[in-house]
Formats: C-alpha cells, sequence, structure tokens
C-alpha cells in the first residue's frame, strides 16, 4: 500500500473507534503529519504533531527525560517509547506514533548507521518500540519510515 491507501485505512479504523492520532516526528520532520492531513476530513481523526527534531524539543514538548536521551541516545527504542507515549499523554489522544533517526546523509555511526529509525506506538494499553534499517538516501529513508510507522499502527489496531 501507499501512503495515501495507508492513510485511508487508518482514518477508517480509528473514525469507526471514535480514535484520534498524535504524531511525535523527529528525522521524518512533519511528513506523517502532512500526508495524514492530506486527506479530507482528517480533523475528526488526527490530533496533532510534534515535530522534536533537537533533543531540548523532545525533552520540552513531549516529557522525554534528557537522562533517558543521554544514556540510550536519541536514537533508541526507549526514547521512541517515551516519545509516543509523551505525545499521546500530552494531546489527549487514544494512540499516537514516533519516529527519531538517522536520515543522512550524515549523522551516523558504527552502532547507528545511516538508515537506522526507532518507531513507537502507543495506546492506553500498550507502548511498543521496534528499529528499522532503510536502505537509500535521505529522501527514500524518510519515505520508508513515514510508510512502515503507518503500516505497523493499522495493523496494531487490527489485532
Amino acid at each position: 500500500m501507499n501512503a495515501s491507501d495507508l492513510t485511508k485505512t487508518l482514518a477508517q479504523i480509528l473514525l469507526s473507534r471514535n480514535w484520534t492520532v498524535s504524531l511525535a516526528e523527529s528525522c521524518t520532520g512533519g511528513l506523517v503529519c502532512a500526508i495524514l492531513t492530506e486527506l479530507a476530513g482528517s480533523s475528526e481523526w488526527f490530533e496533532r504533531g510534534y515535530i522534536t527534531y533537537s533533543n531540548e524539543a523532545k525533552t520540552e514538548c513531549l516529557d522525554v527525560s534528557a537522562q533517558l536521551i543521554e544514556s540510550y541516545g536519541a536514537v533508541s527504542e526507549q526514547v521512541a517509547k517515551a516519545m509516543a507515549e509523551g505525545a499521546r499523554m500530552n494531546s489527549g489522544s487514544n494512540v499516537a506514533i514516533s519516529i527519531t533517526g538517522v536520515a543522512g546523509p550524515s549523522g551516523g555511526s558504527i552502532e547507528k548507521p545511516v538508515g537506522t529509525v526507532c518507531f513507537g506506538w502507543a495506546t492506553e494499553n500498550q507502548v511498543l518500540a521496534k528499529t528499522m534499517h532503510f536502505d537509500g538516501d535521505r529522501h527514500a529513508i524518510r519515505q520508508q519510515a513515514v510508510e512502515f510507522a503507518l503500516t505497523e499502527l493499522i495493523a496494531l489496531l487490527r489485532s
């Protein structure tokens, strides 16, 4: 499915439950929010998005502990979980997605090479995280991250 189809599917699921979604984006810089709000009527199920590119923004906007970022790094499942939970709690949404990663072309390391992206999904009952490694240039990595985040949220909500 492409991003447009994923958005329509997510919208149907959220509307059927009378739920809203919020986003906490770092390396994708608001791409998920932009794609979700391209769908007419998205105001019925899209609550808000946080673009928390800096570590300070993650702490100030999402209540991610600075110590957590220092201990594990901004690109980690621990921080992705905290970002998702912070977005859900601060927005009052039923569900939230977070994305933090290294989109490149620089900024990678041996432990976290370019293409490493950590995701978080938070509902009222659980907070999950997953790390993926995408190939390609900056644009390709960010696009793959958008589609993966939406695909996994849909799967989570259907399970």
